[in-house]
């Protein structure tokens, strides 16, 4: 069977299309493509947070950073009317500071910091079983932001549209002027 030049161009013009429309799809999609276990482990797609300013937070329950879970749900009390959102996820990547079971870790951080912005299944934040959600977060998301995550407790603030604008290492508590700054302007 012998195709026609211009009938070989339509069906290569066709494909293009097809790639060109998938790939805009993929790339608009962003974080709210992602979809993970709450810590119940039921699946909870970040696409529910569309049009929320989102601080997602890598967590653990025996690290020296672990009393930011009381500013973390301070900040989130203050401005969740507003529109914004903690996601915690815990992770034992580093010194096993996270060992428990889901179960242990909402215990744990009901009991202890009174939780109640949500908090998704312990996930692997680095390394070979990185989670993609830090994949993105960590190698997608541009200059200034990416780059492995290097603790616990790091934070990273998306504005209303999915987009990460800001990235705070461990050290920065959360009730700092600089992350309730940031996030301050992110809910105008």
């Amino acid at each position: 069977m012998r195709l026609s030049l211009s009938a070989v161009a339509g069906k290569y013009l066709v494909i293009g299309v097809i790639l060109i429309m998938t790939t805009s799809l993929i790339a608009g999609s962003g974080l709210y493509s992602f979809t993970l276990n709450s810590i119940d482990g039921k699946p909870a797609p970040l696409a529910d947070y569309k049009g929320k300013v989102i601080l997602i937070v890598n967590v653990a329950s025996r690290c020296g950073y672990t009393p930011q879970y009381s500013a973390l749900e301070s900040v989130y009390e203050k401005y969740k009317a507003q529109g914004f959102v903690i996601l915690g996820f815990p992770a034992n990547n580093f010194g096993a500071q996270e060992p428990g079971t889901n179960e242990e870790i909402k215990t744990f951080c009901v009991r202890k910091y009174s939780v109640t912005f949500p908090m998704y299944a312990k996930i692997s934040v680095k390394g070979a079983d990185q989670a993609p959600l830090y994949s993105y977060l960590t190698k997608e998301t541009g200059a200034g932001i990416s780059g492995d995550i290097k603790w616990n407790f790091t934070k990273f603030l998306i504005d209303r549209n999915g987009n990460v604008v800001r990235r705070f290492e461990p050290p920065v508590p959360p009730d700092s002027t600089e992350i309730m700054g940031a996030i301050e302007t992110q809910l105008k």
